[in-house]
């Protein structure tokens, strides 16, 4: 913990995304618990940030807005069209402003930036000493069959990394006290250009609690399909119409369908019933749960739940980010559709699948997802060596404790004063490294 002397400097935190909101969410928790009692102020850069709001003390500032891509508008040319019609260049330079506006109000803070190239920019241009938490990109996305992008995949071999030049430069500011990636081959492929990249863990698989809530006695005896259809809509609801429309009406199973809160119930119930389900009972130890049944399949929404729900699941059904990386994280082997976007596209599901090693398996028909759907059911043994090569790929538990104490260590020592008005410097090429 911090004297009283020597205060901890304040912090802002830079989130560009779903993933990365939750990410720096348990990264700044696990900061609480280990007695970082300052400042901590916030910017969503992409969305509403609602994940950052369960981090006690935590202070939102600046502007948000739920674009219409979601974030996703650099896959899609259309997207970023529409992004830019809803206000996407007034956006980001409110969000530059209010950035400018907080090192005035506080020269000794400190910036930390988790995400891509947005944040890690924004954190440069603060002028204030800034750590930086890479969450999307890795080196197993290009390593894992290659060919199935071979432009990209070029590229990538080209530079040894998929971080751009770009980038490094970035990460290897004077001002940059350190660089987190999500995994041992990503920072390794960053070390050989300099910086000092570290792989302390992944937050995606540390859970809110200790211990998994105990499976009910209702569920024991049944299949338990995690099905998780995005967050972001309209594209969700017509990700979960594909999903249902893809199900064989065999075997006996339960679908638990994890939401957030956004759906509305008339507008869910409107799509399930299209695809054949009639509304029904929920099992009495499940509370009292909005349940539909299509023959042996019956299907329970819970909004909010995924957390409670990602430990009981035997297989996952995605066209999800976040959350089917966290579903991996668990061992647990996915089946994803992808559709027609924005953010669940066939590219995006075949990086999802080679970023996790093929532990979800992208199917481009509903055809290709009911065989492999009986096969991952007829062969248990191909689901868990499925489930343990993601699981290995996520990592261990323990990464959002582990990234706080490096927060603690190298970007909230009391430091110097900083300028406001001092003009920003660029870095002569030999300092051009991590410290």
């Amino acid at each position: 913990m911090h004297s009283s002397k020597s205060p901890a400097p304040p912090l802002l935190v830079l989130s560009n995304g779903h993933g990365e909101d939750l990410i720096a969410a348990r990264v700044l928790a696990a900061l609480r618990q280990q007695g970082d009692n300052g400042l901590m102020d916030g910017m969503a850069l992409v969305g509403l940030g609602t994940g950052l709001a369960s981090v006690p003390g935590f202070r939102p500032i600046g502007p948000r807005q739920q674009l219409p891509s979601g974030g996703f508008s650099n896959q899609s040319f259309t997207g970023l069209l529409q992004d830019l019609w809803a206000g996407l260049g007034g956006l980001t330079l409110a969000q530059w402003r209010t950035i400018r506006q907080w090192r005035g109000a506080h020269p000794q803070g400190v910036v930390l930036a988790v995400g891509d190239l947005l944040p890690l920019v924004l954190a440069w241009d603060s002028g204030l000493p800034y750590g930086f938490i890479g969450t999307p990109k890795s080196d197993w996305t290009w390593l894992t069959n290659w060919g199935t992008t071979p432009v990209a995949d070029a590229y990538h071999r080209c530079k040894g990394s998929e971080w751009d030049p770009w980038e490094w430069w970035l990460m290897g500011h004077g001002r940059c006290r350190f660089v987190v990636v999500r995994d041992g081959l990503t920072a390794r492929g960053l070390r050989r250009h300099g910086i000092d990249a570290l792989a302390p863990g992944n937050p995606m698989v540390d859970g809110p609690v200790a211990e998994d809530p105990p499976l009910p006695a209702s569920l024991r005896q049944q299949r338990r399909w995690l099905m998780l259809p995005g967050s972001r809509l309209p594209e969700c609801l017509i990700n979960l119409e594909r999903l249902l429309a893809a199900l064989p009406r065999q075997p006996a199973a339960l679908v638990l369908l994890a939401t957030g809160h956004q759906l509305d119930l008339q507008a869910l119930a409107t799509v399930v019933t299209g695809q054949g389900f009639a509304p029904c009972q929920s099992p009495a130890d499940m509370g009292r749960r909005p349940a539909w049944r299509r023959d042996n399949l019956l299907l329970l929404w819970g909004p909010g739940c995924f957390e409670t729900w990602l430990p009981w699941a035997e297989l996952g059904l995605a066209t999800a980010g976040t959350a089917t990386e966290q579903l991996v994280g668990r061992g647990v082997p996915a089946l994803s559709l992808p559709g027609p976007g924005p953010q669940f596209t066939p590219a995006f599901a075949r990086r999802q699948s080679r970023l996790l090693g093929g532990a979800v398996i992208p199917c481009f028909s509903p055809q290709q997802f009911r065989q492999e759907l009986a096969r991952l059911l007829e062969d248990d043994q191909h689901g868990r060596v499925l489930g343990r090569r993601g699981q290995r790929r996520m990592g261990p538990r323990g990464g959002s404790g582990a990234i706080a104490r490096l927060v603690r260590q190298r970007l909230l020592q009391p430091h110097g004063t900083i300028n406001p008005a001092a003009p920003l410097s660029w870095p002569s090429p030999s300092k051009a490294h991590m410290r």
